[in-house]
């Protein structure tokens, strides 16, 4: 099996919208896309494509992105050299909710933040998180929400904080993407949120991750 099948096995085929600072930032990136199996289109109108903005800094890839895209009318994903914790801040209060750090930007993980970006659900891997917060995980651990989480479902949370989707995470733990689901929605009901991003990050807060 491909990689590329493998990534996209039990996906909605993606298209991406790029924005970038120069031709060898944008042909890195292309090549990241197709081995993810996305096809780079321009950006013509169609809000249907996530765009992926990257630059030295989060400002500089949202700054660079035409004005209908920093308007929210496109699904918007920040790949940045650096991902300071007040930019990630501000970035968030402006309404994106999808970045990336691009050094070690794997396809699988671009793949699953696109999907986010296009869906509007908000992801943001272990390291944004961790700005964003502005603090370190707890080395003992904070307070879990009551119950805490089952082995299954901390395992599955700390691979979702690693960036993998359902698809990785399923044939990782030998069961179905269904199965997956299930103890998503499972661990998102015991931590109070509703979103993947929010999950990880209450784990985080909480020490469960």
């Amino acid at each position: 099996m491909s990689e590329q099948t493998r990534i996209l096995d039990g996906a909605e085929l993606l298209r991406a919208h790029l924005v970038a600072p120069d031709e060898r930032t944008a042909a890195g990136l292309v090549a990241v896309l197709a081995r993810a199996g996305v096809p780079v289109v321009p950006l013509d109108g169609a809000p249907e494509a996530p765009v992926v903005a990257a630059g030295r800094t989060v400002e500089e890839a949202v700054q660079a992105c035409p004005e209908p895209v920093r308007e929210g009318k496109y699904g918007l994903l920040v790949v940045a050299d650096t991902v300071a914790p007040a930019a990630v801040r501000r970035a968030v209060r402006a309404g994106i909710r999808t970045m990336l750090p691009r050094a070690g930007v794997t396809p699988a993980r671009l793949a699953t933040a696109l999907q986010s970006a296009l869906y509007g659900d908000g992801w943001m891997p272990y390291s944004v998180l961790v700005r964003l917060l502005g603090t370190a995980p707890p080395a003992g651990g904070g307070q879990p929400p009551i119950g805490g989480l089952t082995a299954r479902q901390s395992l599955v949370l700390r691979m979702i904080a690693d960036g993998h989707g359902n698809a990785a995470i399923a044939r990782d733990l030998s069961c179905s993407e269904h199965t997956v689901k299930n103890v998503i929605y499972d661990l998102m009901a015991r931590l109070q949120v509703n979103n993947r991003a929010h999950a990880v990050a209450q784990g985080i807060r909480t020490g469960l991750i």
